[in-house]
């Protein structure tokens, strides 16, 4: 009997089981238990890499070359980040300066992005607007066409 499931313990389990299947449908069925994150917009500028993230962009097309035979992103990572920590300041400069080149066009990118934003909820109600109106008809078209198709038989 060691390591056996007495019928009081499977019942238990299988009570969690239970609870847990009840309670998965009701929070994918529309109710939300907790606070949601907000839809990413696909317009949205991209952070800039760090002064890092752009000698890596670098580092691993030379390392690429010089061992053809590792795929891993793993061992490029770990090579990446010891040559970087070996690296002095004058060194690492020109991947700063590319960095801060790239922070400055993000910067700008958001500005516009922004600007473009707090004018867009007014040329967005049209579309909006546009766009319920063709669903209504395209309901509208779905109802009659259901509907001649019954008086046909």
């Amino acid at each position: 009997m060691k390591g056996a499931k007495s019928k009081a313990e499977s019942k238990r389990g299988d009570a969690k089981l239970a609870v847990n299947k009840k309670g998965t449908p009701a929070t994918k069925g529309g109710r939300k238990t907790g606070k949601g994150k907000a839809a990413k917009d696909p317009n949205k500028p991209k952070r800039p890499p760090s002064a890092f993230f752009v000698f890596m962009e670098e580092f691993r097309k030379q390392f690429n070359k010089d061992h053809p035979e590792n795929k891993a992103v793993s061992a490029v990572g770990k090579a990446a980040g010891a040559k970087w920590k070996q690296m002095s300041d004058a060194e690492k400069a020109p991947y700063v300066a590319k960095s801060e080149k790239r922070k400055q066009d993000y910067e700008k990118n958001m500005r516009a992005y922004n600007k473009k934003q707090a004018e867009g909820p007014t040329g967005g109600d049209e579309e909006e607007s546009d766009k319920s109106i063709s669903e209504v008809n395209d309901e509208d078209d779905d109802e009659d066409g259901s509907g001649e198709e019954d008086d046909d038989e």
